[in-house]
């Protein structure tokens, strides 16, 4: 409202608001770009099928392009279309009529061009548009976001031979990229089917999606595939790779898998992949849909700035998962394999229908990765990898608060690729499906999956979904999870008094951020028995009582660790030894581990030597790290396990820090095992020995560096840059 009263000012009264208003007004744009609605995107057209014949001009930097596009209006008739189409020149636009050609009118900006067709169309008809084109992807001016940060959609790789460096084409869609390289409605709530015609010099290779159902030699030198996909996916989707790569090929139930690598990682392409046919498996009797495409392929290639990709059919992999059987000894890709693979299912098959739902993308594919971790190797590998995504989402957080999860309200839908859509969104899922039960969650992601099948989907499909198998309204957990931001941050106090227990609970997060409300399970131990109670926090303070026989020796709140959040529950370092020797789950060996890494007392370190036989190698570490080895009454004891950590731990991260660990003794009767370790074949005992033996001796160190070979030498030099972090 408006104060009519007049007020006079004087001069530089008036330039100091006048300021203050132009700072006011800018600061008010630039909040009106973050909190401007981001609406799914109008459909006014479908497509149908997109149909592309594609050559490409090394030299210029450009593909030469032949498009049909078939469409039809979405509902209401309509003579215009609009098309996403960056930067290109177009040579011809006209609509096939039968045999007929007939020129179209249009014009064009640098992202879109508007064609106004021969005459209006009813959704009961389809139509197909023919483009002749040129698609000019290094003149565009783009700009992408703070995680995706180029969007020129199709990318030459040293094409014209003269770096230390493959020849290769590559493409990379999402979020909007596509239409820098083919003229489409560039939203991922439209599918279509396709055929993709590939000219390329013969001597390369070819990737795209679905299956190679042909191959022409032509006179000139050239050779053009053709690779079709018959069931409908989103524009973003859509790859092309073009290159010297050499294809290993493995099966899954009758389809082809395959891994294209460059020549030089050829041998290693089984050792990289070799759990992609189980991942397959192991997903698709879970969710109860099979694996959906006709193939799976996986292409590593040189340059990607996207870590990877899950075009529908044919992963796009970066550089960094291409391992030689040395490099293998010590890391493995093995989680963005099963990340990209689940996308297959949410995101590929059923699609995010915007942006804003991108959770149901990316937040599912994380999920993947810890579920397979669980199938392969047990429930201590799934809390281990679900328990790092709970840490990388609480980097993300301050206080409590945090991003909302679905997000219709973001400046730039580049940047919805974060820590909230990724690791917390994926925890949020394992929570509901603890809270569900593993038979109804796994049955309402079937039904989602089944019901939008080569759709989109959103999260209220998600959440119909869940209540149509269990017959509950789980609008709350959406409305708290998805729909608002931040997490728990609970406060802690135990008690046992006249034969009860008490609980008071205290949410302390910032008082901006919502009151949550959490059913969680509490579990008592007492007299070597566990009770387990219910419990409801749903206020900012509550107490809560139980009847316990006797003082219990141990409490354990969220023994499943659900809780997307943080607990401060004052544990002394006795709780903490008990946690790990008696209740040792992931959580709460690490978080006593943790807590006994700051602690100097005889119960920490007898944490930390009972963490040096962890069965988890980033405990071990840990342990290895933290432990104090002036205390002399675990010190011989502690030197022994770090000895045969040190000779014959299987993860060679923890054998490198316990060499280290043991050079950090100075004790002399050690540095043959430094000199030993410099011989090993991975890199990683490699730096810990050279780092070891500079301890005791600087130039032996220097010199034992300097006398690997320069691959071997690159390789050891970054290990011992991480060692010593």
């Amino acid at each position: 409202m408006m104060n009519k009263q007049f007020i006079k000012y004087t001069f530089l009264s008036l330039v100091a608001i006048m300021g203050q208003k132009m700072e006011a007004q800018t600061a008010d744009k630039k909040a009106d770009e973050l909190t401007a609605y981001r609406v799914t995107a109008l459909k006014v057209h479908d497509l149908v099928h997109t149909k592309l014949d594609v050559s490409f001009d090394y030299g210029k930097r450009h593909l030469n392009g032949k498009e049909w596009i078939t469409l039809k209006p979405h509902f209401y008739e309509t003579d215009q279309l609009t098309l996403d189409a960056k930067g290109m020149e177009f040579k011809e636009i006209a609509i096939i009529d039968g045999k007929k050609t007939i020129p179209l009118k249009y014009t064009q900006d640098s992202e879109q061009v508007f064609i106004t067709l021969n005459r209006k169309y009813k959704s009961t008809e389809k139509y197909v548009v023919y483009i002749n084109y040129i698609a000019k992807p290094n003149e565009l001016k783009t700009k992408g976001g703070e995680s995706i940060t180029d969007s020129k959609g199709l990318y030459f790789v040293n094409p014209d031979g003269k770096e230390d460096k493959p020849v290769q084409i590559w493409t990379q869609g999402e979020t909007e990229a596509s239409s820098a390289w083919f003229p489409t409605i560039d939203k991922p709530n439209q599918k279509t089917t396709s055929e993709i015609a590939m000219t390329v010099d013969s001597k390369y290779t070819t990737l795209s999606n679905g299956k190679l159902t042909s191959q022409k030699d032509n006179k000139n030198g050239t050779r053009t595939d053709i690779w079709k996909m018959e069931q409908p996916n989103a524009p973003y989707l859509f790859m092309m790779a073009v290159g010297d790569f050499k294809v290993y090929k493995d099966t899954y139930n009758g389809k082809e898998v395959s891994y294209y690598l460059e020549p030089k990682y050829a041998p290693y392409a089984k050792q990289i992949f070799w759990k992609t046919p189980d991942m397959m498996n192991f997903y698709s009797k879970m969710l109860g849909v099979e694996y959906p495409w006709a193939k799976y392929s996986q292409i590593v290639v040189t340059d990607f700035f996207g870590g990877a990709m899950e075009n529908t059919s044919a992963t796009v992999h970066g550089g960094y998962v291409q391992k030689t059987e040395r490099e293998l000894l010590d890391d493995n890709e093995e989680s963005t394999v099963a990340h990209e693979l689940f996308h297959q299912w949410f995101g590929d098959y059923v699609t995010a229908e915007s942006w804003s739902n991108l959770t149901m993308n990316e937040s599912f594919a994380t999920f993947g990765e810890v579920l397979w971790h669980g199938h392969d190797e047990g429930q201590d590998a799934e809390d281990r990898s679900r328990y790092g995504k709970l840490q990388n989402y609480l980097s993300s957080q301050k206080n409590g608060d945090s991003q909302i999860l679905a997000r219709f309200h973001y400046k730039n839908k580049d940047d919805m690729f974060d820590n909230i859509s990724y690791s917390k969104g994926s925890i949020i899922l394992y929570a509901i499906k603890n809270q569900m039960g593993d038979e109804a969650f796994f049955k309402s992601l079937n039904h989602y999956l089944t019901t939008n099948a080569y759709k989109s989907g959103e999260t209220h499909q998600l959440r119909l979904s869940m209540e149509e198998v269990t017959g509950k309204d789980w609008s709350p957990y959406f409305n708290q999870w998805y729909y608002q931001g931040g997490n728990p941050i609970l406060n802690i106090e135990y008690g046992y008094t006249n034969g009860k227990a008490t609980i008071a609970v205290k949410q302390v997060q910032e008082s901006n951020v919502q009151t949550f409300s959490l059913p969680l399970k509490v579990d008592y131990y007492v007299n070597g028995t566990k009770i387990r109670k219910e419990i409801l926090i749903d206020q900012r303070e509550q107490n809560f009582s139980f009847d316990i026989p006797s003082q219990p020796t141990f409490v354990d709140l969220d023994p499943d660790k659900i809780l997307v959040g943080q607990v401060k529950d004052n544990k002394k370092i006795a709780d903490y030894l008990y946690q790990y020797k008696n209740v040792p789950t992931y959580y709460n060996r690490i978080e006593a581990i943790k807590y006994a890494a700051k602690d100097k007392s005889h119960d920490a370190q007898l944490i930390l030597l009972a963490g040096l036989k962890d069965k988890q190698d980033d405990l071990r570490t840990l342990s290895i790290k933290a432990i104090d080895l002036g205390d002399n009454q675990i010190k011989d004891e502690a030197i022994k396990t770090l000895l045969d950590i040190a000779k014959n731990d299987k993860k060679t991260i923890s054998r490198a820090n316990a060499i280290i660990k043991l050079a950090a003794t100075s004790d002399m009767s050690y540095k043959a095992l430094m000199e030993e370790s410099i011989k090993n074949q991975s890199y990683n005992v490699i730096a810990g020995g050279i780092i070891g033996l500079t301890k005791y001796a600087p130039a032996e160190g220097e010199k034992a560096l300097s006398s690997l070979d320069d691959d071997t030498k690159k390789h050891v030099t970054g290990s011992i840059k991480r060692l010593n972090k």
